[in-house]
C-alpha cells in the first residue's frame, strides 16, 4: 500500500464489512502495519445511511452490535424498512422471525441489504454471509432487496466519486469473483483476482466472470500495476 501511495496513485478500500464500525475496522488494519485512515475507506453501513435519510426511512436493524453506532443518527422509532447487515452471532431464529414480522406487515416491504456475499473466510474456515439470510427474507416477504455495498453498480461509483476518477482508469483487487471483480467490471472498471482469502481454484471456471489477470497475492497485484505505470 505504500508503494501504491508513493506512487502517486489514489486509493479507495471498498469493503462490505458490517461487523464493525470503520472506526474499528481501520484500527484493526492499522494493528496489522496497514497506511489506512477512514476516509479511505468506502463501506456498505455509511452508504445505506444517506439513502435512509434521502428518503425518511427508519430501519429495523437486524446488523452486529458493533455496527449499530454507525446507525446512531437515524431515526428508529416506528420501522418503515428492515436492514440487514452480517449479524453473525444475532443471526438467531428469533431475530430473523422479528424482521420478517415487520417486512411482511408492511404495504410495500423495503428491505436494505449490507451486501450480498454468500460466505467469507476466517482463521476457523469458512463463514455464512448476509446474502444466505438476505434470501431467506426474500422468499419469505415476496421481496427484492436493495443491496448497498459490493456488488451494486452505486457502491463502486461512489468510491470513484471519491477519488474523482473514471471507472475506466481504476482498477479492482478483490478475492470474490463475483462481488469485487463482477462487480467492479460492471461498473466499468478492470478487475484483478488474488488467489488468497475466500478464493477457490473453481473460480477460474466462473460461467460469467472473468477477471483481467489473477494474481498470487496483494503485492503481485502492486508490481503489475506500477509497471503499467
Amino acid at each position: 500500500l505504500n508503494r501504491i501511495k508513493a506512487s502517486g496513485l489514489k486509493l479507495r478500500f471498498c469493503t462490505n464489512e458490517t461487523q464493525a464500525t470503520r472506526e474499528k475496522f481501520v484500527k484493526k488494519l492499522q494493528g496489522m502495519g496497514f497506511d489506512i485512515s477512514v476516509a479511505e475507506v468506502t463501506a456498505p453501513a455509511p452508504a445505506a445511511c444517506r439513502i435512509l435519510k434521502e428518503r425518511s426511512l427508519r430501519p429495523h436493524l437486524l446488523v452486529h452490535n458493533d455496527l449499530v453506532p454507525e446507525f446512531a443518527e437515524i431515526d428508529k422509532a416506528n420501522p418503515n424498512c428492515v436492514v440487514i447487515g452480517d449479524a453473525a452471532e444475532n443471526f438467531t431464529y428469533a431475530n430473523l422471525n422479528e424482521a420478517f414480522r415487520v417486512l411482511i406487515g408492511m404495504e410495500k416491504p423495503v428491505l436494505i441489504s449490507l451486501g450480498r456475499g454468500r460466505y467469507y473466510k476466517e482463521t476457523d474456515g469458512l463463514k455464512l454471509d448476509v446474502g444466505a439470510y438476505m434470501k431467506a427474507l426474500e422468499y419469505a416477504c415476496d421481496v427484492q432487496a436493495e443491496v448497498v455495498g459490493k456488488p451494486a453498480k452505486a457502491f463502486f461509483e461512489s468510491a470513484l466519486a471519491e477519488m474523482g476518477v473514471p471507472p475506466q482508469e481504476a482498477i479492482m483487487i478483490g478475492d470474490d469473483i463475483v462481488n469485487d471483480v463482477g462487480g467492479a467490471q460492471r461498473c466499468g472498471m478492470r478487475a484483478l483476482q488474488v488467489r488468497t482469502g475466500k478464493y477457490r481454484p473453481c473460480d477460474e471456471n466462473h460461467p460469467h466472470v472473468k477477471p483481467d489477470a489473477y494474481v498470487n497475492n496483494l503485492a503481485e497485484a502492486v508490481d503489475v500495476i506500477l509497471q503499467q505505470l
